[in-house]
């Protein structure tokens, strides 16, 4: 799997080459919850936002389904009581209708084959009155070109689905159904773009 073969590595991108975006990411997303919220974090990679989540949540389960990016979230952040590192698959989420507070999937959207599948299964396991919050990186300029680092990665195995600009991802969002959706830009060398859903 592409995702177990750069578990070593992701941070290198996440902390040095696109640091600016995921400082902002954080941040935005950690405002996002609260201290009484149980959170579920979908495709969770080597825990990026895991830990400001869990710093501001309740309790959080973060799931994955590559194994090494898993032991690398866990080791990092072994001091959190709260955490719960968990293998899964976005596309059959094994909990029960409503249980979550709070959703995250983070930057995964646009590798899926069946993105709407994935939205309606957050979907599910969110509570009424609760949060989805999909950041998900914007791959193509506003000229729709795509960004040299995304060829890059693509070439390597990442495997994108989908390349987002900032209007064609509201369009996305539009289109599963959501229209009570927030909207933020975190800027950087690869932009992000973040849709808070209330349910």
């Amino acid at each position: 799997m592409f995702w177990d073969n750069v578990a070593g590595v992701y941070d290198i991108f996440a902390n040095i080459i696109n640091r600016k975006t995921h400082e902002g990411l954080r941040t935005k997303v950690a405002e996002e919850v609260s201290k009484e919220d149980v959170v579920l974090e979908c495709a969770c990679g080597t825990g990026l936002l895991s830990g400001v989540i869990a710093e501001k949540c309740k309790n959080l389960v973060a799931t994955d389904l590559s194994v090494k990016m898993l032991k690398k979230a866990s080791k990092k952040h072994r001091a959190y009581t709260n955490i719960e590192f968990r293998e899964g698959n976005i596309l059959q989420i094994e909990y029960p209708d409503g249980k979550f507070d709070v959703v995250v999937a983070a930057n995964v959207i646009h590798l899926l084959d069946k993105p709407y599948k994935a939205l309606a299964e957050l979907d599910r396991v969110c509570r009424i009155g609760g949060k989805i919050i999909i950041p998900t990186y914007m791959n193509k300029n506003e000229k729709g070109k795509t960004s040299g680092f995304a060829n890059t990665v693509g070439k390597a195995g990442a495997d994108f689905k989908r390349q987002f600009t900032y209007d064609t991802y509201m369009e996305f969002i539009k289109e599963a159904g959501y229209e009570n959706v927030e909207y933020s830009l975190v800027e950087g060398k690869i932009p992000c773009a973040i849709a808070v859903i209330t349910k």
